[in-house]
């Protein structure tokens, strides 16, 4: 599978081994695809690889540099895109077999833009049914293996597969979306960094909605550098996304190295810590403590508003009659073709009212008005991404029970940072006993991406946690 190295490469170090002519685009590109052929039968992070389009794109990328046209940071990187993002003359399923023949006719907004930056498709992710659940267990078809563990350990989700693909270094970068965790879960549970821009950042045209009001993409990383350079790239308004238009986009890289010290960074009150894995608080404990030793003043918040989401329901019939209403006509054509879990999840949704949908709406404003003024005196909030890490898929899946106890661990604080329309970044802060990731969730003021990533980048650049790579023997050899 050619120089074991490439693989687990930033997408920094691959720019600079670019223009030293170390190697190339067309040559990573190759590496990359059989690297994608050997492992991902196992893996299983891919549902289309774009063979043809990665290799085209590859070495016209390639042809630019010979020429002296650079077109910046991303020139000549590949990555992959979940199966959400619409890719001009491939299907966007969602997820399921009954989308298989849903063709894009475009590429989205997205994937169009990482290729003017100079980026190069290797293929669509697998992801949960219409993006409908952060465990990542898709049954329709197949789940992904998180690369840490032989034995199958549920990859987060729904950004399942681009979480596997990165953290098996089938892919420098991914796509994925986030409506209530589902970039920041699979990041924590896969040992990624993992974005979620605050809505209207990046344009959501042309990607399979589950909730218009909350729904946003995000990239998911090896660096704090690479998810935010990918950013960079993505973000900015769109005619074609009203929530884009009025925002303007901003540089985050000129602030992304300028550390800590002064900071007032607080750990989020005790609801996000409540029934959290011994190994996890205290990983988060730490890292806390990394950034006040960095010059950091670091303090603890309460923040009401949280406790306020997480217990109103209808603050939940937003997301779920939303998905309702995006799928209905699959529900009434195809309702037994569905994943059951999720069409538990829509059918929760069907018994929720108008009303109550309204009321989530109505209410959205006033809580989010308040959680900025909480946060007024206070540069970042950090707190665990997840509350376990990562399960067997077995002991997780094994009824609909238990998928459903799982929620609380694996979204409880990730969901509330949508709702109050936060940007928040995930990145590996440690990993258990068992040598499973643990998650550090950075939380920033509304529209101050730059802050959660000057910090989550602070304590990166002084831990080695993102230098661990999964032991892939097993997969190899399936």
């Amino acid at each position: 599978m050619g120089d074991p190295g490439i693989p687990y490469r930033s997408v920094a170090e691959l720019g600079r081994a670019y223009r030293t002519d170390e190697t190339g685009p067309l040559a990573v590109t190759r590496l990359l695809l059989e690297r994608i052929e050997a492992l991902d039968p196992r893996l299983h992070a891919f549902i289309a690889v774009t063979r043809d389009r990665a290799l085209a794109e590859a070495d016209a990328a390639e042809a630019l540099l010979r020429a002296g046209s650079d077109l910046g940071p991303l020139h000549g990187i590949p990555y992959a895109a979940k199966d959400l993002y619409d890719v001009q003359g491939l299907p966007t399923t969602a997820g399921t077999h009954v989308l298989a023949e849903n063709i894009a006719a475009a590429d989205c907004t997205a994937v169009a833009r990482a290729r003017a930056a100079g980026m190069v498709l290797l293929g669509k992710t697998h992801t949960v049914q219409f993006a409908l659940g952060i465990i990542g267990v898709n049954r329709d078809q197949g789940t992904p293996h998180n690369p840490w563990h032989e034995t199958p350990h549920i990859p987060g989700g729904s950004s399942s597969g681009s979480a596997v693909a990165v953290a098996a270094g089938l892919a420098p970068v991914a796509l994925g979306t986030d409506t209530g965790g589902s970039v920041r879960t699979p990041a924590a549970l896969c040992g990624l960094v993992g974005l979620k821009p605050t809505t209207g950042r990046i344009s959501r045209h042309g990607v399979y909605p589950l909730s218009w009001t909350l729904d946003t993409p995000g990239p998911l990383a090896r660096t704090v550098e690479d998810a935010a350079l990918v950013y960079q790239a993505l973000q900015g308004p769109d005619p074609c996304d009203d929530a884009t238009l009025g925002v303007a986009a901003q540089n985050v890289l000129p602030e992304l190295d300028r550390g800590v010290k002064g900071l007032r960074i607080a750990f989020g009150d005790a609801a996000f810590f409540e029934d959290a894995d011994a190994q996890v608080a205290a990983a988060v404990r730490e890292a806390g403590a990394v950034l006040e030793a960095l010059g950091a003043q670091l303090g603890s918040i309460d923040m009401p508003e949280v406790r306020q989401v997480l217990g109103d329901p209808d603050f939940r019939a937003v997301i779920l009659g939303e998905a309702v209403a995006v799928n209905r006509e699959l529900l009434a054509n195809h309702r037994e073709a569905l994943d059951p879990v999720v069409r538990d999840l829509l059918e929760r949704g069907e018994g929720m009212s108008a009303a109550m949908h309204a009321g989530g709406l109505r209410k959205l404003p006033a809580v989010r008005a308040s959680v900025a003024d909480t946060l007024r005196d206070v540069d970042a909030v950090i707190v665990p991404t997840t509350k376990q890490p990562a399960r067997p898929v077995a002991e997780v899946d094994a009824n609909l029970e238990s998928y459903r106890a799982a929620y609380p661990a694996y979204m409880g604080n990730t969901m509330p940072i949508n709702w109050l329309n936060l940007p928040g970044v995930s990145l590996p802060c440690g990993f258990t006993e068992e040598g499973l990731p643990i998650g550090l969730q950075v939380i920033a003021k509304p529209f101050e991406e730059q802050m959660a990533l000057r910090v989550a980048r602070a304590y990166e650049r002084e831990t080695d946690w993102n230098a661990r790579r999964p032991a892939l023997g097993w997969a190899a050899t399936a």
